[in-house]
């Protein structure tokens, strides 16, 4: 959704770089500081190739990444799992459209 230019106008703008592994991984410790290392790299790796899927209307954020591995953790689902099968993709693809894109090589 586009701003009007009359707010933008009166904004200061300042870009943040996506974070890299290793800060999402420190990220995530905040949130989940007991996760098995085994998951976490397990659902990076997913998490990872999934922004990487060219098409995306809208890449999965941090704040998802978390919420996913909330899910995932409450779910019980150990890592071999999460890498050969994209669990509650809804959590992190929020676009029906992203959600219905052929399946490309996400990991």
């Amino acid at each position: 959704k586009e701003l009007p230019d009359a707010f933008l106008r009166r904004c200061v703008f300042h870009y943040i770089s996506f974070p890299d592994r290793d800060q999402l991984e420190r990220i995530v410790r905040v949130h989940h500081p007991e996760l098995d290392q085994a998951l976490l790299d397990a659902a990076l790796d997913r998490f990872l190739g999934l922004r990487r899927r060219q098409g995306l209307r809208k890449k999965p954020s941090t704040s998802e990444l978390v919420d996913w591995l909330t899910v995932l953790v409450h779910a019980g689902l150990d890592p071999e799992r999460v890498r050969s099968e994209d669990p509650f993709l809804g959590v992190l693809l929020k676009q029906e459209a992203d959600l219905n894109a052929p399946r490309r090589s996400s990991a």
